[in-house]
């Protein structure tokens, strides 16, 4: 282990890993070492489809030692501090390494901790989550009889911010298929005011939310769980002169406590949870008064450290934290540094805040949102090669991306360094 290196990567996730390979891809000496103490890495964008039952939990992960390029140095420790004034960083282990750049992707972590009860709910099973255990909320689906099917999310950002309603619109389907939807009541509760903000995308979702008879629950942000009652508590966060609760004749069995408290029985309860930086980042003076990485949205170049970049779920970007946005933002962090080290100016500020949700909607149904910071729908052209012509409806043809295509890309291109 050396004490200084060419270029340090905070992180062997996604965005760690796929900028490090290219990194190496276009420039093969590079002195590059990848600090993370994790032993496994997984492809989550699938956890969606193990918690519905049609995708192999194992198939979703492999070895850190096998992924991260042979050229480049692991370290399997965490950091603890940065000395950025200094170009340091600090480990665990006591170890302090110097570097000409640093790369900051750590991802983000869940904290169950801000919505009371959650951990306990967590803990006693009453709460499943495909950000969790998403083989857990199968099982959940599988035990489900009847009654309020209940999905939500925080308030906080989260890692695809689609994926909530993604479970939401497979068990759905799933209660339809054996005979539960007669009995069932499926709620789609969120902090949000739209389903979702591609307008495109929305006008699609809200025919599928009326497909499957769905309680939507607009201004609805968690904020307690009584795990031994079964019973989850929401704020309404909706404006004073939108303050309104829809009760649908109140077969959910909803009460109302106050001017915005609302207490909903479930039978089933799906949570998002809630989601920070890393305490590491989110308490160094690499962030923005939210808590997250403050960089330049185009270059993702650091606010106030030049030599400092951030990438992926832990950047303080205005789109959706997803492994596509990474796909887009990683040859802007590339290009950057590689000019650096040629003694050039870092002028790449081309990332646009392209982001992807594949959004599934049933088993074998697919809706594709491609966006970017101005929320606008801007889908890949290639898409015409499937012989998709507009991926803002369903097709079956997106399922097949979603579920065998791209999962075979990430590993075998994204975290190879190669373009997708």
């Amino acid at each position: 282990m050396k004490a200084h290196y060419q270029i340090v990567i905070i992180g062997a996730g996604t965005a760690g890993i796929m900028t490090a390979a290219q990194l190496l891809k276009k420039e093969k000496s590079l002195d590059i070492v990848i600090i993370d103490p994790a032993e496994m890495h997984y492809y989550q964008p699938a956890w969606t489809l193990v918690g519905a039952g049609t995708y192999d939990f194992d198939k979703t992960k492999k070895t850190i030692r096998e992924l991260i390029p042979h050229q480049a140095e692991w370290i399997q420790d965490s950091v603890t501090e940065f000395f950025p004034e200094e170009a340091k960083i600090k480990t665990q282990q006591g170890q302090v390494i110097s570097y000409n750049y640093l790369i900051v992707s750590p991802g983000l972590v869940n904290d169950l901790s801000l919505i009371e009860g959650l951990e306990e709910a967590v803990k006693k099973g009453v709460v499943c989550s495909n950000y969790i255990d998403p083989k857990y909320t199968w099982e959940c689906l599988k035990n489900f009889k009847g009654g309020n099917a209940v999905f939500t999310q925080p308030t906080t950002p989260i890692k695809c911010g689609g994926a909530p309603q993604k479970i939401m619109y497979l068990a759905a389907d799933y209660f339809r298929r054996n005979g539960l939807d007669k009995k069932s009541n499926v709620v789609f509760a969120t902090p949000s005011t739209v389903i979702f903000g591609v307008k495109r995308i929305a006008d699609t979702l809200m025919k599928v939310i009326h497909r499957y008879n769905v309680h939507f629950k607009p201004f609805y942000a968690p904020v307690k769980i009584d795990a031994d009652k079964k019973i989850v508590y929401f704020k309404s966060v909706a404006t004073d002169d939108n303050n309104c609760i829809v009760k649908e004749g109140n077969v959910l069995g909803e009460k109302q406590q106050g001017d915005s408290l609302i207490e909903m029985p479930f039978d089933l309860l799906h949570l998002a949870p809630p989601q920070t930086a890393p305490k590491f980042v989110k308490e160094s003076v690499l962030v923005n008064e939210a808590g997250w990485l403050d960089v330049d949205i185009n270059s993702l170049r650091h606010k106030k450290y030049p030599n400092i970049f951030g990438i992926g779920d832990v950047a303080a970007l205005p789109t959706a934290k997803t492994g596509a946005a990474i796909r887009k933002q990683a040859p802007v962090v590339v290009d950057n540094i590689l000019k650096l080290l040629k003694g050039k100016a870092a002028d790449n500020k081309s990332y646009q805040g392209y982001s992807s949700c594949p959004l599934v909607t049933g088993y074998g149904k697919m809706v594709l949102a491609e966006f970017n910071y101005k929320n606008e729908f801007t889908p890949d052209p290639k898409l015409k090669m499937m012989l998709i012509s507009d991926s803002s409806k369903e097709h079956w043809r997106l399922w097949l991306l979603k579920k065998y295509m791209l999962p075979y890309l990430y590993w075998h291109k994204m975290m190879k360094g190669e373009d997708v």
